[in-house]
């Protein structure tokens, strides 16, 4: 993986955070909230190959720990993407199996945002933030996913045509 595949990704992935923050997070969605940036993180995570998908977590991680919703600690959204990551270069073969199919592939990336959230909730009991009540914090999880299923479709192949765009030549092969 080149630096300037690393620099091209991480401001594709900034773009999308700004895009998140000023458009996204503003439109007011029935149950609860969408977060576009989770989605087409997870997407890239589940694309890439084994360091990449570390990589780009952390990365992914670190721009999130840049938003001004986010009261939590710097780094804890780092750390929750980067142990994604690694769970994504874990199991890569597996995952190759679910994006061969597009709706599996889209059921996928929702699970797996829930499962950011959830694991951002636990991590967060475990340094002692309070995030409300049990029934608030399901619906959110509930809602993303749910979100997620229904709207990852529309930008699914724009994210794709976006990460082959930025592929180097030797990576392309």
């Amino acid at each position: 993986m080149s630096g300037l595949r690393v620099l091209n990704t991480s401001i594709f992935l900034f773009v999308v955070f700004l895009i998140q923050e000023t458009v996204i997070a503003r439109i007011k969605f029935p149950i609860d909230g969408f977060s576009l940036y989770l989605a087409v993180l997870m997407v890239l995570l589940s694309l890439e190959d084994r360091s990449g998908s570390i990589v780009f977590g952390f990365i992914g991680g670190l721009i999130m720990d840049l938003s001004i919703a986010a009261d939590s600690p710097f780094g804890q959204w780092a750390l929750i993407l980067t142990l994604i990551g690694y769970l994504f270069s874990l199991n890569k073969e597996s995952i190759g199996d679910f994006t061969q199919s597009p709706i599996v592939f889209v059921a996928f990336i929702s699970l797996a945002s829930a499962f950011a959230l959830v694991l951002y909730l636990v991590i967060g009991a475990l340094l002692g933030q309070n995030n409300g009540t049990l029934t608030h914090l399901i619906s959110i999880v509930f809602a993303n996913s749910l979100w997620s299923f229904f709207l990852v479709p529309l930008f699914l192949p724009l994210i794709v045509k976006t990460r082959t765009a930025l592929l180097s030549n030797r990576e392309r092969i």
